[in-house]
């Protein structure tokens, strides 16, 4: 990795503190909505939020937390119901959209649905956590709090738009699978559903924390001893759903992991297809082995749960989209959507 780059590069609250410049300096001391509606942009104080985007219409919002306003991608309820379905990202979480708005048809997959699609944007190789402290080893000056802001700031901040906090579903990818697993089990009264892509569900498992740090590292060197702590730090197990599983009981569960062999959305093409198709393989066979053990550590327990085990699939977007399809009907039947 480019260690030198990264010193150089906007932190996460300097990109946002550029982009919010011009909302003005009121904006940013008061919580604030900002949807883009026919081209405007729209800012209301607290005591004025008020839905004003047509059933099923798309907005941005800037919701206030401890990490500075974040941006939520939203997709409304088609006839203004007050469910919603939080959908999250995957360890290359990107600053200006969330992916599953352009890389899956998640919005189209739920256009005609009772349910709001709440999609965050931001988070990279923070697993949706609430951190000890800022990752040390890249210059971040952010400490994450993705917990504190996914279960608190942000369904207080949709409850204004008529969106409920208890009627609520989370599905994620890779880290966000492991996320919306730990989210929902420590927040039962606010998610009736849960479902995993492609997680990683036995973090205990022997070289399952070693493999967390080295990923992290690679992604902008983050650090991990700065989210959970070293690695016999309780943290880790209060984040393995392997352990918290007994939690999840009565939740609506659904687990999905592919083989790891190419499958029809894999068209390799030399040079750079070939080394994300190899590094697909790899990732979604270790998610495959996480997710078979999670299976067994819910059977023993007794507790039901939806698995999907397609026999051919990578690590990528074309195949979450599939099995968010397959989800959907499940995720609608949870919350009465």
């Amino acid at each position: 990795m480019r260690f030198a780059g990264l010193k150089s590069k906007p932190t996460l609250s300097q990109r946002w503190r550029q982009r919010l410049l011009g909302v003005g300096a009121a904006a940013l001391v008061v919580p604030i909505a900002a949807g883009v509606v026919g081209g405007a942009v729209a800012v209301a104080a607290p005591s004025a939020i008020v839905h004003k985007a047509p059933a099923g219409g798309r907005e941005d919002l800037f919701v206030p937390s401890e990490m500075g306003p974040i941006k939520v991608q939203v997709q409304w309820a088609a006839r203004g119901g007050n469910a919603a379905l939080y959908l999250l990202d995957g360890l290359r979480a990107r600053d200006d959209r969330n992916a599953w708005t352009f890389e899956t048809n998640a919005q189209d997959q739920f256009a005609g649905d009772d349910v709001t699609l709440v999609m965050p944007v931001g988070g990279q190789a923070s697993f949706y956590s609430d951190w000890y402290a800022a990752s040390n080893l890249n210059g971040q000056e952010v400490t994450y709090k993705w917990e504190t802001f996914l279960t608190q700031d942000l369904p207080a901040f949709l409850e204004g738009y008529g969106v409920s906090r208890s009627n609520n579903a989370v599905l994620g990818i890779s880290m966000g699978g492991s996320a919306a697993l730990t989210l929902a089990a420590y927040h039962r009264d606010q998610f009736k559903f849960a479902g995993s892509f492609s997680g990683y569900l036995n973090i205990s498992a022997p070289g399952m924390r070693e493999a967390i740090r080295v990923a992290m590292l690679s992604q902008s060197w983050f650090n991990v001893d700065s989210m959970w702590g070293p690695p016999w730090s309780p943290a880790w197990l209060r984040n393995d759903p392997f352990v918290f599983a007994p939690d999840l009981r009565g939740l609506s569960l659904y687990v999905s992991a592919a083989s790891g062999l190419p499958g029809q959305y894999d068209k390799p093409r030399a040079p750079i297809d070939f080394y994300n198709t190899a590094n697909g393989m790899a990732l979604e066979a270790l998610a495959l082995a996480n997710s078979r053990a999670f299976q067994v550590r819910l059977a023993t327990l007794g507790i039901p749960a939806t698995f999907s085990f397609p026999s051919n699939g990578t690590h990528s977007w074309a195949y979450w989209s599939a099995e968010l399809f397959k989800a959907r009907g499940q995720i609608l039947e949870a919350l009465n959507a």
